[in-house]
């Protein structure tokens, strides 16, 4: 049987970035300004605006081929939201937008050097929605690609092994080394958890999930 995650699709990527450009810049447009000043939770130094700008900065330099050394640093992610400080909130959007847009086809030609990329603008997007009040973070239409993509990266990144058995998801999956010397971890629970874990960030009070053969920390796949 063939393995559907051993293949890339290099069309998903941009299809991931389509579909939440479709649901997450008609909310931005519709927000009030100080709704942009707001402190996000899984990006606690950086306000909405700031996520947003740091968003639309690295698909740009997708959409450019802009990769200087040090690139998507701490330090490089904060003067690329420093040269936007004096730009509108709506203009910090028309830029997302147009990232969204653009950087799929790059993506998909660059045979997967660049993948993580789309995957890391999901993840921020549900920052920006959770601090919103917005449905759909780390969740939403975007999940199955999201998830597609989640194993495929912990795949090739050998990543510690882990058997997910997802309420909301009909099929179990497995991610991480397909072969280690460690068996593999085994979670319960939604995905939007699952995805939390894996980028870092704080889980929802009140969630219940069961993570057996693994610390949350030793999920987590961005730095």
């Amino acid at each position: 049987m063939t393995d559907p995650y051993q293949v890339r699709d290099p069309e998903l990527p941009g299809r991931l970035l389509s579909v939440e450009r479709d649901d997450l810049v008609p909310l931005l447009r519709a927000r009030s300004d100080a709704d942009f000043a707001l402190p996000t939770v899984g990006c606690p130094a950086w306000t909405v605006r700031e996520v947003l700008a740091h968003c639309a900065a690295a698909l740009m330099r997708v959409v450019e081929s802009r990769f200087e050394q040090g690139v998507f640093s701490p330090e490089a992610n904060d003067r690329d939201i420093a040269e936007r400080a004096e730009w509108t909130n709506a203009q910090v959007v028309d830029e997302l937008e147009r990232g969204m847009t653009e950087a799929g086809p790059v993506i998909a030609k660059a045979g997967g050097a660049l993948d993580m990329i789309a995957l890391g603008e999901w993840v921020h997007a549900g920052d920006v929605r959770e601090v919103l009040g917005a449905p759909g973070a780390y969740a939403g239409s975007g999940l199955p690609d999201a998830l597609t993509l989640l194993v495929r990266v912990t795949r090739e990144r050998e990543h510690l092994p882990l058997h997910a058995d997802l309420d909301d998801v009909d099929e179990p999956l497995r991610l991480g080394a397909v072969t280690a010397p460690r068996p593999p971890a085994r979670y319960i629970g939604e995905a939007a958890t699952l995805v939390r874990l894996y980028a870092g960030r704080p889980v929802a009070a009140g969630t219940s999930y069961e993570l057996a053969g693994a610390e949350e920390g030793e999920l987590k796949i961005f730095g």
